[in-house]
This record gives structure tokens, sequence and C-alpha cells, in this order.
């Protein structure tokens, strides 16, 4: 009996098998499993105060942000605030649609956007506003279509049809969008409907220096002291149906919008997270987990420092070049440090060894169940893993890269010309030159020729000096014998030679297009080589893959099979999930100790006027030396800044919403703690913290910094 404790217990301890409060993504129609447990918590309301297909109810007021053309994935997370649409979000996860607004004259990221009035909104092309609609579990529809011994790939398929048939049943005649997801590695599917807006307008974002106020030192770590939100609307057609940008749209009449809660928190109050998490991998594997430490992690921190050190280079010495690669120096920045971090804290945890520890206790109890499947899926597996490693290392340096400079993908993207200059009809070239004016626009507008050289010179050198010559691209080739190695020199040249080097020669060459020109391109040829070795390495690594779906679902079955009465959480896939836990400070370790919250005298005392991350806006300071803070302050007087939770989030939280016990707006969830980076692999529930905005922070800048009455009016603010 004791010896099967302790394997509980290391089970317990990894795959989070217990209904602990600060762990598990779940599934909103599930929630029912949990609700006993959150209100010993403190939560005050209904599980259909949560979700109901009946009535309006919390999840009517939570939003996915996506793009159009991937209705199902969710970049970011935002809440509805007001009967008339408006959401906050975070800044970060606006940070590119202030970016494109941006200009030298009208520099929003600067100097931050506000809009006194509906009509002064702008518009995002293409961005998405999801809202779930109601979720159904299809598991029984779906493995009706399975047979045994089926392959995988003819498994694939029925699977596919299958969930065609109860996908299109459920969207007939209506304007909503479906999805079939799989949970537990396939061991479960969900029925996911959401209804899509697609007019989403920009209406508040305060300077970058306070949306992003400490910048990349202050990225996961806590204590913090960002303003990390930013506010927009969600448009519909007059009769309330989605439809894209029009003069005619009118504000959405939402089911549901949070009270924003100025009330105050707590140390212990009840908190609760939902949203649009990415993905974890929880149930990974040893094996799988050594991929990601040495190859995924180690490679993506080691490739992304070179391309951040030149982009900060670059972008210090150019104001316009800072606008033009703001979006994409935050988006390369984040995951850089994330990698590093994550490492050092599996590390930490000793991650590795607990998994091993699992395995071996799994394959003990099978055999002792005469269950060979789950060894034998394990074995599988290490042999997968081993196989693929070499072209995993390859999928590296090509992705972050080869491709880290985005000039001969855009060239590779052109490829629409090829095909027109191979036909020699004008008719079909002219109409291909033309379909090719307003992307290339789009892509100039942030470029900057000689940034890109300077990426190209440095991640080309990196890739060329480390990854195997088994996987060169040809052009490396060409490096390697008439260059002699000289990665610089080729570079130059070929920028020397393209059409696509500047906007100015690619517009001339559109002007006067010449299909000798196009083919005989030096970037043209990179992005086509880039490509060519990508897809090649892709089909062999994929190729060595081909198991390991069905292995992974059995090792989960397994894992599942062990604690049949056990509530276990999905890992996240990018649908809609809810989290709970508590207001809690934490002690990292030794003789450290974290309070809960942060304040705004914390902003002036890391204020550094040398450093671009640390700068204080004139007039956040002066409100602060005037302690002009009006009803925004906690019981000592001072302004909240953030706080912290033992929610668990991970990427695509970005944005939630943190809602106490009666279902108000308390902060908004931004960030994960340094010390727990190893979170969405393996869930450490005395580190975890969830990084918040307190949301009357955001109440603080947008009345007394904005002067923003307009917005203060519109939402239902709880004194």
């Amino acid at each position: 009996m004791r010896k099967f404790t302790a394997i509980l217990f290391v089970f317990v301890l990894v795959f989070g098998m217990t209904a602990r409060a600060d762990e598990g993504m779940w599934l909103l129609s599930m929630i029912g499993k949990n609700y006993d447990d959150m209100k010993k918590q403190g939560f005050k309301l209904t599980p259909e105060d949560i979700y109901s297909v009946n009535k309006g109810c919390i999840k009517d007021a939570v939003v996915g942000l996506g793009r159009e053309g991937s209705p199902f994935w969710h970049f970011c997370t935002g809440e509805i605030v007001s009967g008339e649409g408006l959401m906050f979000t975070n800044h970060h996860c606006g940070y590119s649609m202030i970016q494109t607004h941006s200009t030298v004259e009208h520099d929003y990221l600067k100097d931050g956007f506000w809009a006194y009035s509906k009509e002064e909104e702008l518009s995002n092309p293409g961005i998405t506003a999801s809202i779930l609609v109601r979720i159904e579990d299809v598991t029984s529809e779906i493995e009706k279509s399975f047979k045994k011994d089926m392959s995988e790939k003819d498994r694939n398929i029925a699977l596919k049809k299958a969930s065609k048939t109860i996908i299109d049943n459920a969207v007939a005649g209506t304007n909503y969008k479906a999805q079939v997801k799989d949970m537990f590695g396939g061991n479960q599917y969900f029925l996911l409907v959401y209804v899509t807006y697609q007019d989403v307008r920009l209406v508040g974002a305060p300077p970058s220096s306070m949306g992003k106020f400490g910048g990349d030192t202050d990225n996961w770590m806590w204590p913090r002291h960002t303003a990390d939100f930013s506010m927009f609307r969600i448009y519909t057609a007059p009769d309330g149906s989605p439809a894209k940008y029009s003069k005619k749209n009118v504000p959405l009449k939402p089911k549901h919008f949070l009270p924003v809660s100025a009330k105050g928190i707590e140390d212990g109050d009840f908190a609760m997270v939902m949203g649009f998490p990415g993905t974890t991998n929880r149930y990974v594997t040893s094996y799988g987990l050594e991929e990601v430490m040495q190859v995924t992690n180690k490679l993506r921190y080691e490739i992304r420092d070179v391309k951040v050190n030149e982009l900060r280079k670059k972008m210090n010495a150019d104001p316009k070049v800072k606008i033009q690669y703001a979006s994409k120096y935050a988006s390369c920045s984040n995951y850089w440090k994330y990698s590093n971090e994550q490492n050092k804290a599996l590390a930490h945890l000793n991650t590795m060894g607990i998994k091993k520890q699992i395995e071996a206790d799994l394959c003990k109890w099978a055999d002792a169940k005469g269950e060979s499947k789950y060894r034998d899926a394990l074995n599988a597996l290490q042999k997968i893993y081993s196989s693929r490693r070499n072209h995993a290392v390859a999928r590296m340096y090509i992705t972050e890269g080869l491709l880290g400079s985005e000039l001969p993908y855009f060239a590779f993207g052109c490829r629409s010309l090829a095909t027109a200059f191979a036909s020699k009809e004008i008719a079909e070239i002219n109409s291909a030159v033309s379909d090719m004016r307003e992307p290339a626009k789009e892509f100039y507008k942030d470029y900057d020729p000689e940034t890109e050289r300077a990426l190209m010179k440095a991640l080309f050198r990196k890739a060329y000096n480390e990854m195997s010559p088994d996987f060169y691209p040809e052009f490396f080739k060409t490096i390697q014998g008439k260059y002699k190695g000289d990665v610089e020199k080729y570079v130059d040249d070929a920028f020397s030679k393209s059409i696509f080097s500047t906007e100015a020669k690619f517009n001339a060459f559109l002007d006067k297009p010449s299909g000798s020109a196009f083919t005989k391109d030096p970037v043209l040829q990179m992005g086509n080589d880039i490509i060519d070795v990508y897809r090649n390495v892709s089909i062999a690594y994929n190729d060595l893959s081909a198991d390991l779906e069905r292995n992974n679902r059995i090792f989960i079955e397994g894992v599942l099979a062990m604690n049949p009465s056990k509530n276990f959480a999905p890992d996240a896939n990018s649908t809609i999930r809810m989290t709970y836990g508590n207001v809690k400070s934490y002690e990292p370790r030794d003789g450290v100790f974290y309070d809960y919250y942060t304040t705004l005298k914390g902003v002036m005392e890391k204020e550094n006027p040398d450093s671009y991350e640390f700068i204080v806006p004139e007039k956040l300071k002066q409100l602060y030396k005037d302690k002009n803070f009006g009803p925004y302050v906690n019981k000592n007087g001072d302004v909240p800044t953030c706080f912290i939770t033992n929610n668990d989030i991970t990427g695509g939280n970005s944005g939630s919403p943190v809602i106490n016990g009666n279902g108000e707006l308390i902060g908004l969830a931004f960030d994960g703690n340094s010390e727990a980076m190893s979170g969405d692999i393996d869930f450490e529930e005395n580190l975890q913290r969830c990084i918040c905005l307190d949301v009357r922070y955001a109440l603080f800048i947008i009345d007394k910094y904005a002067n923003a009455q307009n917005l203060i009016k519109e939402m239902d603010i709880k004194r």
C-alpha cells in the first residue's frame, strides 16, 4: 500500500490529478465537478453564471482574439466591459494594431491613443473576436467512425470526415463557426461553436513606456509595475450579425458584460481566470521533454539572441526603424527570454527525473495489469524522438535562423509572378503584377533595408557555422565555394543585385516587369532554397514522427486508466478554459518574500531616464507628485498597479479577465513568473503565479491620465 501511495504521489505532482484550486485549465461545460471546491475558495455564483446555453453568462463576455484565415487560433483574450462592446485586453496584445496605426508624426506607441468618441476609433482589418456559443462532448460520435487496428492515417481520415458532419449539423442555418477539438491526446473530443466578429476597433492604449514598462528586464518577473492594457470595441452589422468593417456597423450588444470592481483585493481572495490558453504539454514523456529542453528551447534562445541584439542596435539608432520593428521585436523577444527561463525552471525542479520516474512506475503498474501496450508505447516514443533528433535541430536553424530575416520569404511569396512569366501571356503577367502591389506596400511599410541586411548577415552566419552541412540550403553551398565562407560578402552582393532589397527597386520592377530579372534574382533564389530545404527536412521529420500521436495517445490513456476517479484537466489547445485560485503572495527562495501587490510608488522607484525600458511620462510623475489619484487607491492611499494569483495560465491567456467571487473584473492576466516557467510542462503549485494588471490602475490611467471620461462613464464600475 505504501509503495502504491508513493507512485500515486509522483503522478499527482506532475499531472495534477487532484482538483487543486490553483491547477487545471478546465473545460467550461465540466466545471460542475469543481464547484464545491470553488465555493470553498470564495466563489459566490453558480456554474450556470459561468457557462450556460440558455442565458447570458460570464463566457459571453470573454473574447478570443484571432485573425482572418485562422478563426480558431486565438493569440490573446479580451473581455467585454460595457453594453456597447467595449473590451479590455493587454497592451502587448494590441501592440501590433497600435503599431500599424503609428507613424513618426503620430506615434501612438510612444504617445498612446485615446478615442474620445466612437467616430475616432480605428479599424483593424483582419482581426477577429470570437465568443463561445456552446460546447458539447462528441466523443461517442467520433469513436463510432474508428475501427480496431486501423492505421493512424485512416484514423485521421475518419476523424476528419466525422468532424465535418458534426460541424455542418451544428452551424446549419446560422452564421456560427465550429470546430471539433481532441482532448487528452485524442482520448476525448469536443465540439465548440463560436460567433466570430470581424470589425474590431482600437479605442485606447497608454504610451508604451507605461504599457511595456520594464521591457525585457522585467518580462516574466515579479514584482511588476506594467500598465499592460489596451481597449477595443466590437462592431456588428445593424442587425447584430458579424460583418466586416462598415461605417453602417453598430457597437455589439453583448449577452453579458463584466462589471468592473474598484473595491480592491486582499491576499487570499478568490480569483478566476477565463480565456483561450494556447498550448501546454503536461503529459509529455521524458523523451519529448529532452527535445524541448535541448533542441527547441536551447536553439530558440541562442538563435533569437542574435536577432534580438541586432534589432536593438538598429532600433535604438533610428526612430522610424523603432516603430517599424516594434511589434516584430516584441514578438521575438518574448519567447527568447521564455525559452531560457523555462529551461532553468525545468532543471531546478528536476522535471526530467520526475518524468522518468513516472514512466518507470507506469510500466510496473501496466505489467501488473498485463497491459503491455503502455510499455510498448513508451519504447516506441523513445525511438521516435531519437531518430528525428537531427531533423528537429535542422528545423530550428531553418525556422529561427534562415527565416529569421523576412526578405527571402517575402520573395518566395511572390512566386505567382514566376508562373505568370512562364506563361508569357501579357494579360496574366499584368494581373500577377497588379496583385503584388498591395502585399508589397504592406510588407515594405515595416521594412528597413539596412536592418534586414544586418539580420540576414548575423542569422545566416550563425546557421552556416552551426547547422549540419547535410541540411544546407543550396545557396549555402555557393557561400561555401564561390565566397569561401564569407557570409557577409554574399549577402552584400545579393542585396546590391536584388529587385527585392528596397521598396523603390521592387516598385520599379513592377512598373517594368522582367521575367529574366525575376527568375535570376539572388534573394528569390534564397527564398526558394530555404523553402526547399524546409520542405525536405519537414517531410523526413514527419515520416520519422508518423507513430508519435498514436503512442502518445496510448501513454495518456494509461495515465487516465490508473486513476479513474480523478478529475483531470486536458492540456490547453487554444480552446476556452477556466482556472480558479486565489490572490496569493509567495516565497520564491530562502529569505525572500514577495507581497501580492505593487503600487505606483514602485514605478517611480524604478524610473531610469537613461533606459528606454524604465521611462516614466512627465504627466504620470505629476499625477503622482500631486497625489491626484481619484478613487483608484488601496486602503493605504496608494494606486495599485499589479497583483499576483496562483491561477494556471499560459500563452493565449494574455488579456484574460481576472474575476472575483461576485463575477466582477478585478484585473487582466498578462504574465507568468520566471521561477515557474516550467508551468506549461510541470505545474509547480508552490511557485506558480499569474501576474495581473490591477484594473484600478487601468481606470486611473483612463480617468486621470487620458481624461477619457467617455470610457469611464460607459463601464459599470463597482466602488
